[in-house]
């Protein structure tokens, strides 16, 4: 395995890197503070093509590789995970499935304004009553002429306020077991209008919105079924296998922000006449940090050069995407307390913002499901084989 990034990964990365030092680090705690979508700065990221990374350059995308999308994501979350959230939902959960599963007009009416910024996406999954056990919700589709019509309500989802296109789950039917019939639809909010609910007010990753999405009696053309009627859950466990190792990518960025944040002040920081890095208690813990990360980087690299190999259903790749999110996101929780604690009274403090990658590590342990479903997952295949 070559673990040499090419000329263009760099490049994106670079890209993502000089982006996030000119334009967002000198805002990013206003734009914490002010739980306000940044626009402009989302409309710069989809001038460089960041919001269309994965889409391929015919439907007005970058075509970048799945691992250049990572490690744009990756620079950004250093800077803000709001904003990362924000791009992994554009890429992760929106233009991959309907680049996996859509037929091709579909893909020409949705991604190149996905591509472009001019609407950005969200993946309406979770339920009230349907979070780690999405067979178990009451959303509903019924056929009426050239339209399905949709009803229910999603819960806790990102960037459910701003979207205009949106990735819906319903019940198009029971089967003879009494189980759902879960099928998944493209919706665009312009044609198919539905509501914004409740807006939530989180621990942190302030300035990317999750919210509550209502729909009644939302009437959605019949071809803007995504896959065949039935396909929902293969739609949905696809998209959330690569959805993983975004997140597992948006832990490895924070945790290294707040590890290069811990560095500075350790390094500057006296006390007893001496810098904190020559006191073996904390040059130790910034040691085990580094490392922790990049063993959560050889993890996460790992089921991207199985994903390439094998497939998105192969079950070595499902696997290792929930072994490097598990990992990485448990990961990011130790490093970012570590980091608080070095910095001392000074990390309580939201002007050092370590603080901040602190709580927004916790969210990656929930996201795109939890550490016990990683577990689970991990567990049934390690017991087959």
């Amino acid at each position: 395995m070559d673990f040499a990034l090419n000329e263009t990964q760099l490049m994106f990365q670079q890209a993502a890197a000089d982006f996030a030092k000119s334009e967002v680090e000198s805002v990013a705690i206003k734009l914490e503070n002010s739980k306000e979508f940044p626009w402009e700065l989302t409309q710069k990221m989809a001038a460089l093509g960041f919001m269309g990374l994965v889409i391929p350059e015919q439907y007005g995308g970058a075509g970048a590789d799945y691992l250049s999308y990572l490690l744009v994501e990756g620079e950004m979350a250093k800077t803000s995970i709001s904003l990362s959230m924000t791009l992994g939902a554009q890429n992760s959960l929106v233009a991959l499935p309907i680049m996996n599963f859509a037929n091709d007009e579909q893909k020409q009416r949705f991604l190149p304004a996905l591509a472009s910024g001019e609407k950005l996406g969200c993946f309406a999954l979770t339920e009230p009553n349907a979070g780690s056990d999405p067979a178990g919700m009451a959303t509903t589709a019924v056929k009426k002429g050239d339209k399905w019509v949709l009803n229910g309500t999603k819960l806790y989802i990102t960037n459910g306020s701003v979207a205009k296109t949106a990735i819906v789950w319903a019940s198009t039917g029971k089967k003879p077991d009494g189980k759902n019939i879960i099928s998944a639809f493209l919706v665009d909010r312009d044609e198919s209008p539905f509501k914004t609910g409740t807006v939530e007010d989180k621990m942190g990753v302030h300035a990317s919105p999750t919210t509550e999405l209502i729909f009644e009696d939302c009437a959605v053309p019949a071809g803007n079924l995504l896959g065949r009627e039935g396909d929902g859950f293969k739609v949905a466990l696809m998209t959330l296998n690569t959805g993983r190792l975004s997140v597992a990518t948006q832990s490895i960025g924070l945790a290294s922000g707040a590890y290069e944040r811990a560095k500075k002040f350790a390094r500057e920081r006296k006390q007893f006449g001496r810098a904190l890095t020559e006191f073996q208690g904390i040059s130790f813990k910034l040691a085990d940090m580094i490392t922790a990360i990049n063993a959560a980087k050889m993890l996460t690299y790992k089921a991207v050069w199985l994903k390439e190999q094998k497939g998105l259903s192969d079950p070595e790749f499902i696997s290792a995407a929930a072994q490097a999110k598990l990992f990485a996101s448990e990961m990011a929780s130790k490093v970012t307390s570590d980091a608080v604690q070095i910095h001392g009274g000074y990390g309580y403090m939201k002007d050092y913002r370590v603080e901040e990658f602190f709580r927004a590590a916790r969210l990656m342990e929930i996201v795109e499901g939890t550490s016990e479903i990683q577990r689970l997952t991990i567990s049934s295949w390690e017991l087959k084989s």
